[in-house]
C-alpha cells in the first residue's frame, strides 16, 4: 500500500481485519498493528504534501487508537457494545447485584486496612482476587457478546469490570505508597 491513508470511518475490527467479537487473537492483533503502522507511520510520508502528511498523521492516530481499544478487554467490550448501539451507562447506572457491591465494599475496606497496617500479604491477596475476578468476568463477557448476544447483560458485566479496574488501580497505588 503506497497510500499512507486509511479509511478513517471504518470500525476498528474492520481496520485490523479481525472478526467483530470480544475474544480476539492477540498475536493477529499485534501483527496487524505492526503492519498498519509500517504503512501509515508519519515518517513514511515526510516526502508527501502537507495535506497528505496530515492524512497520514490522522491514519496513524486512528491505528494507535484502535489498537489501544482492541488490546484492552474492558475498552474492547465497551467498544463492541457501542457498535451494537448499546450504552454501558457507566457514569449514571450504578445498579449492581447486592452480592457484588458487598464484595467490593469488603475488598475496599481490606485494602484500606492493608494500607494502614502496611500489610503487603493482604495486598497480594487482594491483587490476586481482583485479577481472578476480572478474568472470570472477561470470560462471561465473551460468552455474552460472542455467543448469546446478550447486550444488556454484557453492559452490566462491563460496569462490573470497570469497578474491578478501579480497584486494581487502587491496589497498584497502595503498592506504590508502601514501596520504600
Amino acid at each position: 500500500m503506497s497510500d499512507p491513508a486509511i479509511d478513517l470511518k471504518q470500525d476498528f475490527f474492520t481496520l485490523f481485519d479481525l472478526p467483530r467479537r470480544f475474544k480476539l487473537d492477540d498475536v493477529a492483533l499485534d501483527q496487524r498493528y505492526r503492519d498498519l503502522q509500517s504503512q501509515v507511520h508519519p515518517d513514511k510520508s515526510a516526502h508527501l504534501s502537507d495535506a497528505e502528511q496530515r492524512l497520514a498523521m490522522q491514519s496513524s492516530t486512528r491505528v494507535n487508537e484502535g489498537y489501544q481499544i482492541l488490546r484492552n478487554p474492558l475498552r474492547r467490550g465497551r467498544y463492541l457494545l457501542s457498535l451494537y448501539g448499546v450504552d454501558t451507562q457507566e457514569e449514571n447506572n450504578t445498579a449492581m447485584p447486592m452480592d457484588f457491591l458487598m464484595q467490593q465494599m469488603e475488598m475496599r475496606e481490606a485494602l484500606q486496612e492493608a494500607v494502614d497496617t502496611q500489610d503487603l500479604d493482604t495486598l497480594d491477596e487482594l491483587s490476586d482476587t481482583t485479577r481472578d475476578e476480572t478474568r472470570l468476568l472477561q470470560q462471561e463477557l465473551a460468552e455474552q457478546l460472542d455467543f448469546k448476544q446478550a447486550f444488556v447483560e454484557a453492559a452490566g458485566t462491563v460496569r462490573k469490570l470497570r469497578f474491578l479496574e478501579k480497584l486494581a488501580e487502587e491496589i497498584a497505588d497502595a503498592y506504590d505508597e508502601l514501596d520504600p
